[in-house]
């Protein structure tokens, strides 16, 4: 009889829970729109773990072991809301947006803020602002979003190297490189062997958002290092709820953007003849810039999942991605994967994040230099091909540049892995140690090559230089962050100490002479016949740091940021090895105060102000130790044995090649900035307004010394009193309509004047650029004048052709003479504003995005046409532009001189890009029950430009330096700019 109570009793507890567990279903909408909410997370207030995620069209079905509950329901951008049931009911639940951005999440360094709590000028852009397309590098997704933050790249080459320039250039010898921070490791610029962008080893479709610290209260806790602004990239992470699936295609067709007028077949016959000169006619009627030009096919493939619980997250993607560019051999793949791990224990107090990126980039370059001079100045007379085969008699003894492109290969290979973990323990409420260990270890080989040819005309000798490269930089930091509120006053304070080592070593063969056997140089390096040049090196610096950080606040509406770093470079000498690079910031939240609490109008207005300094190191390293080379030439030697009467037998003598300077100091950027942060009309207008002011000083640079009785020629100093000044006004705007309308719109733009100029320096000019071949090598074009802007162009001022037929130049000091003394400041290469604006169009399904950006005030040195395109060329069957018959007059024998003849307007308005994109639901295609979403899009970049630039495009630096001091503003045959259509498809699991 027991066992027959116990059976029933048994039986009757399965069937309360199975008559218990009921289904809850329902709709989650937009509190305004009342459009679905696809991915917001739901669960049992208490049972976290058994969460679901609600479909694309906002549907969700969860099992409830009572019948009555609270569903909580939460979402990125939607408030938190909860909900109670009773029984198998079927719910619509509208959620309320969070349409201020004050909560917004920013990373400041070493920990994050709301945005209502930050002092200093910061600018973020998240990821579905990001700029679209076939997208190498991080730099790219944020051109044009952030004022004051200026992004060229230096050619269109794919993941070219970019110059990424933050409220001006400050600095000389560092350039304008910022600070690269991935998910808290610090990257390190030196060489890493890749000779295009080193941030390419980043999958964009990774980054979650990037954070600009643009002013020196929020870029001076990373000292030393932050003189040219901070970017901080964030990758993707993993989030409690169901687990997503995210898939990605995208293919694009890129093709040449802008051609260069140069003449016709057909005019360059009826121009050669004008000009008497001799026309070599091969009877063909060709366009190089077409010959030499494809349209590149870029694919891009991408698998991302994510999710987790309340005590351990994950993320994981992988991809690939291959970017042709638009010359033969030029090509960027990349195969990435990345791991985001987060996991909490002993009662959350415990936490361990985790972060892995592993790349590898195939890189090929072309010689773009040879490419774009042959494309513009071959003879269009001539054929392509002859009897199928590429034509080895061009005008002038050529070699045809398809058989420049088959010998010729410039081939990278690198691999890189990125990782640092950080656990981190809560002793008390508030007071948290983290640790943070990582590693960036890249290796690098590059091959250029040039195989052996040999025609009626021409030789070439086969070449090879292998290059191999290993960088390993470790960073240790260990920090402790305490959270305190007394009262009305909120404090967090930030103690830290930082430890990194870099090491760069690399090894380099230059071999000649290999035999023409089919087999590649760099397969065969015993074959070749010399060995020219072969040279190693190894560079290891060490970088130590301690910092501190406090802010306050108080009531929410007055804000205290305080922040000290010190740090100790091995790259300084004993007597100046350390730095320090304080910050102060203030701020006030003005509508937090009675008198505008109420305000309906105004939702948010905030003021700021700042004050600090930071640092450069980026100079190389040694530099403050003597260093010496053997010769046995000139003084350096003498014999020890009478009888020897040649150099060549007398022994070697040591000698200087750098002098010690134990006394190097750190250059030192001083900035102050005023800013205001305000929204209006339910925050549907809002934006920012910031002044700043920066001032670098004791400037580092290597220069020759007064008395030129010295055992060195040049040496690393200080100038003393030198400074270049940066100042300007930022201005950002947004607007958007109201979202509870079928179709909607939002728009907004930034702007940024920036005055920059160099003051007491002791040299009438520092030259950045200078001419290359034509006869002009090294003659300076721009350069550092006292008084005048960085890449301030200095030269002739051209004012047309004399009766000889000879260039004329005007006689600025009057003293009848045309000298170097004559040579005026005729404008910079850097812009007096930068701009951008952006226009999203939404009507249902659809939507449509397009951003422009801009410069003006600028000037680009046309390189290409004062080499190419002139009278002497053209008369010796040189294809050329009109310029080379502008003045009738002009005599074939005209000098190619530096002057403003070749200087041109630099202005301009880029449609960056524009997307158009549909959101289908897969319930339409009978896929619901196996995706949540589909995402079809068609994007356009580069789609136009409006200029009086000549070149192939206004937005050009090449990257070249002189003195190892950055040139600005010269077209030296810059790979040109591509049109890309690129078609996508999203779909989320």
């Amino acid at each position: 009889m027991k066992k027959i109570y116990a059976l029933l009793i048994l039986a009757f507890g399965c069937m309360s829970y199975s008559y218990g567990q009921i289904n809850v279903s329902g709709i989650v909408v937009s509190d305004v729109e009342k459009v679905p909410v696809p991915g917001v997370s739901v669960y049992i207030k208490g049972e976290p773990k058994g969460a679901v995620t609600t479909d694309f069209d906002g549907n969700f079905k969860i099992k409830a072991q009572q019948n009555e509950g609270v569903l909580v329901f939460s979402y990125v951008g939607f408030k938190t809301k909860e909900v109670s049931f009773s029984g198998t009911q079927k719910l619509t639940v509208s959620l309320a947006e969070e349409i201020s951005t004050l909560n917004e999440v920013v990373v400041v360094g070493y920990g994050s803020q709301k945005r209502s709590d930050v002092t200093g000028a910061i600018g973020s852009v998240k990821n579905e602002n990001f700029n679209k397309g076939v997208v190498a590098n991080a730099g790219q997704l944020i051109q044009g979003k952030v004022a004051g933050v200026n992004v060229m790249a230096a050619s269109g080459e794919p993941g070219a190297n970019q110059d990424i320039i933050i409220r001006g250039v400050g600095s000389l010898r560092s350039g304008t490189t910022p600070l690269y921070v991935v998910d808290g490791f610090v990257l390190d610029n030196s060489s890493n062997g890749v000779a295009t962008n080193p941030l390419n080893f980043i999958n964009p479709q990774d980054i979650e958002s990037i954070d600009v610290l643009k002013d020196a209260s929020a870029a001076a806790i990373y000292g030393s290092r932050a003189a040219n602004g901070v970017v901080v990239i964030t990758t993707k992470k993993g989030s409690k709820g169901q687990s997503k699936i995210n898939l990605s295609m995208t293919t694009g067709f890129s093709s040449l953007a802008n051609k260069v007028d140069v003449f016709s077949a057909d005019e360059f016959r009826k121009q050669v003849t004008a000009v008497n000169g001799t026309l070599q006619d091969g009877g063909a009627n060709t366009d190089w810039q077409d010959e030499l030009t494809r349209t590149g096919v870029s694919q891009n493939v991408n698998l991302s999942m994510s999710g987790g619980t309340e005590k351990s997250t994950y993320a994981a993607s992988v991809g690939m991605d291959n970017q042709e560019g638009i010359f033969q051999n030029s090509d960027l793949k990349r195969y990435s994967g990345r791991l985001n791990l987060n996991q909490k224990a002993l009662n959350d107090k415990f936490n361990i994040a985790f972060n892995l990126t592993a790349t590898k980039l195939e890189n090929s370059r072309p010689d773009a230099r040879n490419v774009v001079g042959n494309m513009l100045t071959l003879n269009p007379t001539d054929a392509v091909y002859v009897n199928g085969q590429p034509n080895v008699n061009l005008s002038n003894d050529a070699v045809n540049p398809l058989i420049s492109q088959r010998i010729y290969s410039d081939e990278t290979n690198n691999n890189r892995i990125l990782a640092n973990i950080s656990p981190s323990y809560e002793f008390i409420k508030g007071l948290t140690y983290k640790f943070n260990l990582g590693v960036d270890y890249s290796m690098s080989e590059r091959d250029i090559q040039v195989l052996p040819y040999t025609s009626a005309t021409n030789t070439t000798e086969s070449t090879l230089n292998d290059i191999v490269t290993n960088n390993n930089n470790v960073l240790y930091e260990n920090t402790l962050t305490y959270n305190f509120n007394v009262k009305k006053h909120n404090f967090t304070v930030l103690a830290g100490q930082s430890y990194q080592k870099i090491q760069v070593n690399q090894k380099n063969y230059d071999f000649k002479g290999f035999p023409d056997n089919g087999v590649e140089p760099k397969n065969q390096i015993g074959a070749a016949a010399e060995l020219r040049r072969k040279s190693s090196s190894a560079i290891e610096n060490e970088l130590q740091s301690f910092f501190g950080r406090l802010n306050y606040g108080y009531d929410n509406k007055y804000l205290l940021t305080a922040t000290m770093r010190a740090d100790g470079s091995s790259k300084f000498g004993k007597n100046n090895r350390y730095g320090y690079f304080p910050s102060v910031a203030l701020g006030w939240n003005i509508t937090k105060e009675d008198f505008l609490k109420e305000s309906e109008t105004l939702n948010n207005l905030k003021l700021r102000a700042s004050w600090g300094q930071t640092g450069v190191q980026e100079i190389p390293s040694k530099i403050t130790k003597t260093s010496y080379t053997e010769s046995n030439s000139g003084y350096d030697t003498y014999p020890l044995d009478p009888s020897d009467t040649d150099l060549a037998s007398y022994p070697y003598g040591s000698i200087y090649t750098r002098l010690a300077n134990p006394n190097l100091q750190w250059e030192v950027s001083t900035q102050t900035n005023v800013g205001l942060d305000f929204s209006l009309f339910n925050s549907r207008l809002s934006g920012t307004v910031d002044y700043f002011n920066k001032v670098s000083d004791n400037i580092l640079l290597e220069v020759a010394p007064v008395d030129p009785i010295q055992p060195a020629s040049k040496y690393w100093t200080n100038i003393p009193n030198m400074e270049i000044q940066n100042n300007g006004i930022e201005v950002a705007l947004d607007y958007s309509s109201d979202k509870s309308k079928d179709f909607s719109y939002s728009i907004g733009g930034n702007i940024s004047f920036t005055n920059n100029k160099v003051v007491n320096s002791p040299y009438k000019i520092l030259t950045t650029g200078a001419a290359q071949g034509g006869g002009q090598t090294g003659a300076t074009i721009n350069g550092v004048l006292n008084g005048h802007p960085i890449g301030s162009f200095y030269m002739l001022d051209f004012t047309g052709i004399g009766p000889d037929g000879q260039n004329q130049f005007a006689d600025t000091n009057g003293d009848g003479s045309i000298l170097d003394n004559d040579r005026i400041v005729a404008g910079s290469a850097l812009p007096d504003y930068i701009y951008a604006f952006y226009l999203n169009l939404k009507y249902k399904n659809f939507d449509f995005v397009a951003n422009f950006n801009g410069a003006a005030g600028n000037k680009i040195y046309n390189h290409v046409a004062m080499t190419s395109f002139n009278r002497g060329n053209l008369a010796n069957s040189f294809n050329t532009t009109d310029r080379a018959s502008q003045y009738l007059n002009e005599a074939s024998t005209n000098s190619n001189t530096v002057s403003t003849r070749y200087l041109e307007d630099g202005s301009f308005l880029r449609l960056n890009n524009a997307s158009l994109g549909y959101n289908l639901s897969p319930k339409l295609v009978g896929l619901g029950d196996v995706m949540d979403n589909i995402r079809l899009s068609v994007t356009g970049q580069n789609l136009f430009v409006i200029t009086k630039y000549s070149g192939f495009d206004p937005e050009i630096n090449t990257g070249t330096s002189v003195g190892e001091i950055q040139s600005f503003g010269i077209d030296y045959f810059s790979y040109p700019r591509a049109r890309t259509i690129v078609f996508g498809l999203n779909v989320a699991f």
